[in-house]
C-alpha cells in the first residue's frame, strides 16, 4: 500500500484500529467469513471502490468464495441501482480474474421469469411475516419488489435467507439516509436468527469502514426493530 509511504502516521493507527483492535473486540468478534461479508457489503454500500479493491483479495482468502462474491455484488442493485453497483461488479471481475477463476461462475437463478413473483412473494413472507405474500398487490413498485428483489435475487443459490438479509443490513447502513428500511431489515434479520447482538457485532466490525455517526444510527435503528 502506498499509504505506507505518504502517510505513515495515518496508516500505522488505521491498520492497528481496523485489524487488530476491532476485530479482537471480545464483545464484537464475528467468524471471519461473516466479517468479511459484512465489511464487503458495507464498503459496496457506502461506495467505496478502491477500499473494496483492497479488501477483497482478503476475504478470498478467509471464507468468502468467488460465487459469494458475485451474489452479495449482484444483489446490491437493488438497494444501490445499478449505477453504484456497476463499479464493483467490474472491479470484481478484474480481481476474479487476475486470480485465475474463470468467468461466468456457474448460474444460481432458481427462478422463472413466470414465476418469480410468487417465489419472490414467498421469501418476503419467510423474513418478514406471511402478511408479505399479498403486498406485491399493493402498486406497482411493490410488484418489481417482490418480483423483482425477492424473486429475482433474494432466491438464488450461493447465500443463505439470513446471509441475505445480512448484507441488505450493510447496503443500507453503510449508505445513509434508509433508516426506516434499516429498521424493518433489522426486524427482518432478527426474524431469521441474526439477533440484536449479532446486529451490533456487524455494525462494529463495519465501523472503520463506514464512520461513527453511520453506526450510530444503524445502532438506534437496531434497538427500534428490537422493540418491534
Amino acid at each position: 500500500m502506498e499509504l505506507h509511504k505518504t502517510d505513515p502516521e495515518f496508516t500505522e493507527r488505521f491498520e492497528n484500529f481496523a485489524f487488530k483492535e476491532v476485530p479482537s473486540e471480545e464483545v464484537a468478534k464475528l467468524p471471519e467469513r461473516t466479517r468479511y461479508m459484512a465489511i464487503l457489503a458495507a464498503l459496496i454500500g457506502c461506495g467505496s471502490v478502491d477500499a473494496y479493491r483492497e479488501i477483497l483479495p482478503k476475504a478470498l482468502e478467509n471464507g468468502i468464495t468467488p460465487v459469494m462474491v458475485k451474489e452479495i455484488v449482484y444483489q446490491s442493485a437493488d438497494y444501490l441501482g445499478y449505477g453504484r453497483m456497476l463499479p464493483f461488479l467490474n472491479c470484481t471481475n478484474e480481481i476474479l480474474l487476475e486470480k485465475g477463476i474463470e468467468l461466468p461462475l456457474e448460474g444460481k437463478a432458481t427462478t422463472t421469469l413466470e414465476n418469480r413473483l410468487e417465489k419472490g412473494a414467498e421469501a418476503q413472507a419467510e423474513i418478514f411475516g406471511e402478511h408479505m405474500k399479498e403486498a406485491w398487490k399493493n402498486g406497482h413498485i411493490n410488484r418489481w419488489l417482490a418480483a423483482n428483489c425477492f424473486g429475482d435475487y433474494y432466491t438464488r443459490k450461493g447465500l443463505t435467507l439470513a446471509e441475505r438479509e445480512l448484507i441488505t443490513f450493510c447496503f443500507l447502513m453503510a449508505q445513509g439516509g434508509c433508516e426506516p428500511q434499516l429498521i424493518a431489515h433489522s426486524k427482518g434479520n432478527m426474524n431469521l436468527g441474526n439477533d440484536k447482538e449479532f446486529l451490533v457485532s456487524v455494525i462494529s466490525q463495519c465501523l472503520p469502514y463506514i464512520g461513527y455517526p453511520r453506526s450510530l444510527n444503524a445502532i438506534t435503528c437496531v434497538d427500534e426493530a428490537a422493540k418491534m
